[in-house]
């Protein structure tokens, strides 16, 4: 299926390490045809994909930006528009994923970082990519959220927070963005594991995977090629939508 992303200009933050979520969807996209600005604030790891995405016959540049930062993302995004076109394509993947213990636990500096990072961030990059994609009548967004967005965390009230902060957000983009070619949606994750089957060594995974329906963890490119379909010209109708990849762990088993 040619999802017709050739030569569309896409964003992908959090693309500091290969194997990761932001690697996949990366290259995921890259072998569809588009552009990639690989955005982390580890700018070596980006610089690591971006090389990668470079031998896939497509551009790939790496920038490094705090997006804690409202200035920091204003300029990346800037220098995004000078080096590889007005970008088309918004994957809001960069999160810290790091609870503050229970709420009477948690410190205030805690809840304002992550916040800042989870929340914060994707609300930047949209605000900055919005008016040219209003222009081009077309332009496709993607939040990436979390199970502990839709059925809470014990011990991460932030990141629990954020993370269905960043559900809302997308559906109001979809709102706003329905009548001039833009969409958004939501892929929120359950377990997906990034280590390369290291995470079956923990017992604590071990007990969350017993609470999935299929009895196994996702994998990068269970998302990735999810996030292509989303942001193709086959997926135009679908927007507003938090779509989940998580194995039935949220559903009532036994």
């Amino acid at each position: 299926m040619n999802l017709g992303l050739k030569g569309k200009v896409a964003i992908v933050t959090g693309t500091n390490r290969k194997g990761a979520m932001g690697h996949a969807i990366a290259t995921t996209l890259a072998a569809e045809g588009a552009d990639i600005a690989c955005a982390d604030i580890m700018i070596e790891g980006a610089e690591a994909v971006a090389e990668e995405v470079n031998g896939m016959g497509v551009k790939a540049i790496a920038y490094k930006v705090d997006q804690r930062e409202y200035q920091q993302v204003a300029d990346t995004v800037a220098r995004i528009r000078a080096d590889l076109g007005n970008p088309d394509i918004l994957i809001n993947n960069a999160a810290l994923l790091r609870g503050g213990g229970r709420i009477e636990k948690t410190s205030v500096d805690d809840w304002q970082n992550l916040m800042k990072i989870d929340l914060d961030g994707p609300w930047y990059w949209i605000k900055e990519v919005w008016e040219t994609m209003v222009e081009k009548k077309w332009g496709r967004i993607i939040n990436i959220s979390s199970v502990a967005g839709v059925l809470g965390g014990f011990g991460q009230a932030n990141y629990s927070a954020a993370k269905a902060g960043v559900i809302a957000l997308a559906k109001t983009a979809a709102l706003e963005g329905a009548r001039v070619g833009i969409t958004a949606n939501t892929v929120t994750l359950g377990v997906i594991d990034t280590s390369g089957g290291r995470i079956n060594e923990s017992e604590m995974f071990q007990r969350i995977k017993a609470k999935i329906a299929m009895r196994e963890f996702g994998e990068p490119a269970d998302v990735a090629n999810l996030v292509a379909y989303l942001v193709s010209e086959q997926a135009k109708y679908i927007t507003g939508q938090d779509i989940h990849v998580m194995g039935g762990l949220d559903l009532f088993t036994y």
